[in-house]
């Protein structure tokens, strides 16, 4: 069985749940390993949270975010608009690739 978009969305969390939550698990942990800890926990815990990961098509899997991520760090920990920006942009294609990786599709 290939995947499609209409059947991950519709089992992203009932069947597919617990392949998303390795995914996220294994993206943390190799940001984890490169990145400041306390940016990375902040931005899993504070952003990555309320992220939406969708499957597209053709091996593109995207990752929707929720707004405002510059006020949900805020307080959290401190850091530019640019570094957060940039360490995020990272992550998330981490995370990507982490998807593409446990759903077994190539890119």
């Amino acid at each position: 069985m290939s995947l499609d978009p209409e059947t991950f969305e519709e089992q992203k969390y009932v069947d597919y749940f617990p392949k998303l939550q390795q995914a996220y698990k294994s993206a943390f942990n190799r940001m984890n390993e490169r990145y400041d800890s306390t940016l990375v926990h902040g931005i899993d815990q504070s952003i990555l949270n309320e992220s939406e990961p969708h499957y597209e098509g053709d091996g593109e899997f995207t990752v929707e975010l929720p707004d405002d991520p510059h006020d949900r760090i805020d307080g959290v920990v401190v850091v530019s608009d640019e570094k957060l920006d940039e360490l995020l942009d990272v992550y998330v294609e981490e995370l990507k690739t982490e998807l593409r990786r446990v759903f077994d599709v190539p890119e």
